[in-house]
């Protein structure tokens, strides 16, 4: 978020491209090094605006980069339709991954909604449904989350909520699979960028016009 003078906060969208390569790191999940999946080489684009004229420029990014001529591409997002949208506009042939660690914050709302904000049940239950979903079985996540909206009627709504993201996105949440194919699963990429820009244009009194100044 952005303060522009005369309007207030905005919201700068965010993206870049990159190329996969395997570098040693920790699994999150078990705390081994393994051999996984980064982004290298990573340029970005930014947009104070919609998300059309966003894509536009990431596309012409992706083109500069020759990324059609990668053998596989990937586009990683945080499961909002309006990324998905754009991917299938620009990006109709790359696979399409929901960021591993926006998923699993969706998660941590769920098991606070069922069993209330930091109590030993809802990590209990967040750590079972994060092995679930990195199998591959958002469904799974899905129709607990639905059923438990029958008798958690105070959040029900929330609950069902949650369901939907995780139905919605089932197919874009392979991760076992997706990891196991040598893809990144998280988006560290696109996450530094907007660390970058946020210590470019956030700090203590900035205030911006339009033009920049």
């Amino acid at each position: 978020m952005i303060h522009i003078r005369g309007e207030g906060w905005k919201e700068l969208k965010v993206g870049g491209i990159g190329q996969i390569e395997l570098a040693p790191s920790r699994d999150p999940l078990t705390g081994d090094v393994l051999d996984l999946a980064h982004t290298v080489a990573n340029t970005y684009v930014a947009h104070l605006g919609g998300p059309e004229v966003f894509g536009q420029q990431l596309w012409a990014e992706a083109q500069a980069r020759c990324w059609s001529q990668a053998a596989e591409t990937i586009v990683l997002g945080d499961g909002a339709p309006w990324i998905w949208n754009l991917a299938a506009e620009h990006f109709y042939d790359s696979m399409q991954i929901v960021d591993w660690y926006h998923a699993k914050q969706h998660l941590a709302q769920a098991a606070n909604l069922i069993h209330g904000e930091g109590t030993p049940a809802a990590q209990m239950w967040l750590k079972t449904q994060e092995t679930v979903l990195f199998e591959g079985h958002a469904e799974r996540v899905a129709d607990c989350l639905a059923h438990q909206a029958k008798t958690k009627r105070k959040v029900a709504k929330e609950l069902r909520a949650q369901a939907g993201y995780f139905r919605e996105n089932q197919r874009r949440m392979q991760y076992l699979e997706r990891r196991e194919e040598d893809f990144p699963i998280g988006s560290g990429l696109a996450e530094s960028g907007c660390k970058q820009f946020r210590a470019r244009f956030t700090a203590a009194g900035m205030r911006w016009s339009r033009p920049g100044r």
